[in-house]
């Protein structure tokens, strides 16, 4: 058995990148994981593979994609920064997603939840209709050059075999490029292209998002037919045999785009993205990257890191619509806000006056003083802040000498627990009215529904985000300050 040879240590710097470490290797090449310090950001370098760079059509297949990609200004894209030649080795700088592809996303799950994956497909698609406006055909989409960040992001990435729609291209005819099984029929044959492969290989994705599995797969030597003609033919299990979840009407949109005929898929990634929002809704960007996210860190397929920002949820009951606890809250506030002006009326005094809360109605979290912080001190009682912002809407409060009828009153609104984390260490607001200071061991218990969190930090500044509790549902709202971070 021969001497495992060596790992070669990539260089220290290049061009105008410093270089972290080696994080993959694909078919042209290396990638290196680097930072550029002028404009303080991460990025990833892709350097060729030496002994392809003495083929003068891989190195123009090379700087195509970078040119390429480099058009296409879009947030479902991988950015491209720049194309470089360095120390006799061919270059390309592009955007750091901090996340997995999905492959490997599938790989750890298995399949998606159809909802979740009808999100990641809007996302796909939105990202195919800025390739396409460019005149781009991609031509390699499949999971692995989808990169789904740890925000939910979804960013189509590596344009090494694209080819303008209007151009000849480098290929030439009865040529096969592409990745097996996520090949149209025609691009499996070599014959011209147009956008609506790509939109074929679209929904192989999502079938196998859906289903676990890509709807044609390569012949087993029992097979009576080529997968070529499973193609062409159109046989495929359909996803809502193979999975009961998936909805009729993606199911439908699937064999939509796995039409074996071009001219029988959908007319454009903008027709796809408006047959999508017709049945989600016109539902935005942020939503869709809050949605992906929380799901994914839910399945555990991200793992909390220094540098790194997340809400991590604990799973939540099935079958129990999450408008209910909001419905709750609104209709006891509706309530109490009512005997509240008719106890005001009968005073004489139109106004309500706030006072102590009754301790029938008191809708406030339960304070967790029992609790020990990580060095064993006790955990100082909730400290309640003043609200000093006019857009803050305080919590309604029965005054004391109103006697109310226990048959009335609504049940308190359910709590949940949030559990803060900040590193090195902060002091955290919620809702302008209680306020910890971490490390704390013990979760807070607060009402269900929205809340604003500000962690703030005397030498790295302030951060601001938002969280959605439910009811007997614990949170963990993680943030990083990170080395130097404001």
């Amino acid at each position: 058995m021969g001497t495992p040879r060596a790992a070669v240590r990539p260089p220290k710097r290049l061009g105008n990148y410093e270089v972290l470490r080696e994080i993959g290797q694909g078919g042209m090449g290396v990638v290196y994981l680097a930072r550029q310090p002028a404009l303080t950001r991460m990025a990833v370098l892709k350097r060729m593979r030496p002994e392809l760079q003495a083929d003068p059509s891989i190195v123009e297949r090379f700087e195509r994609e970078a040119r390429a990609a480099a058009a296409v200004h879009h947030q479902n894209v991988v950015a491209v920064y720049d194309c470089f030649v360095s120390r006799g080795g061919h270059y390309i700088a592009q955007e750091f997603v901090d996340g997995r592809d999905l492959s490997s996303v599938l790989t750890k799950l298995r399949r998606i939840d159809p909802d979740i994956a009808a999100l990641i497909a809007l996302e796909m698609v939105r990202g195919l209709e800025g390739i396409h406006a460019e005149g781009i055909i991609h031509r390699d989409i499949k999971p692995a050059n989808v990169l789904v960040g740890s925000s939910g992001e979804v960013k189509i990435a590596d344009f090494g075999i694209a080819q303008e729609g209007r151009a000849p291209g480098l290929t030439r005819p009865g040529t096969m490029l592409g990745s097996v099984p996520y090949m149209s029929p025609e691009q499996m044959q070599g014959e011209r292209v147009d956008y609506r492969t790509d939109l074929f290989s679209f929904g192989i994705v999502l079938y196998e998002m859906v289903v676990g599995y890509p709807p044609f797969r390569e012949s087993s030597e029992d097979s009576t037919d080529t997968l070529l003609e499973r193609i062409q033919f159109e046989r495929f299990v359909s996803p809502r045999r193979a999975v009961r979840k998936v909805p009729r009407w993606m199911a439908r949109l699937i064999r939509h785009c796995l039409r074996a005929r071009p001219g029988r898929r959908p007319p454009s990634a903008t027709a796809l993205r408006r047959t999508l929002e017709r049945h989600l809704g016109r539902v935005s960007a942020a939503d869709c990257r809050r949605e992906i996210a929380e799901y994914l860190w839910n399945e555990e397929v991200f793992e909390l890191s220094e540098r790194r920002t997340a809400v991590k949820r604990k799973p939540v009951r099935r079958g129990v619509p999450r408008w209910v606890p909001a419905t709750a809250a609104c209709a006891v506030g509706a309530c109490l806000l009512a005997m509240q002006f008719t106890a005001g009326r009968g005073a004489g005094n139109p106004e309500v006056v706030a006072a102590e809360p009754a301790s029938t109605a008191v809708v406030s979290p339960t304070p967790l003083s029992e609790a020990n912080d990580t060095n064993g001190d006790a955990v100082p009682s909730i400290e309640p802040v003043v609200a000093a912002r006019p857009w803050v809407t305080p919590t309604l409060l029965v005054p004391a000498e109103i006697v109310l009828d226990s048959s009335v009153i609504a049940p308190p609104v359910p709590a949940g627990a949030l559990l803060l984390v900040a590193r090195p260490w902060a002091e955290v607001v919620v809702d302008d009215r209680w306020k910890v200071t971490t490390p704390r061991a013990a979760p807070l218990r607060i009402p269900a529904g929205r809340h604003r969190v500000v962690f703030h930090h005397p030498t790295y500044g302030i951060y601001e985000a938002e969280v959605e509790l439910a009811a007997g549902e614990q949170v963990t709202l993680a943030h990083s300050f990170g080395e130097g971070g404001r």
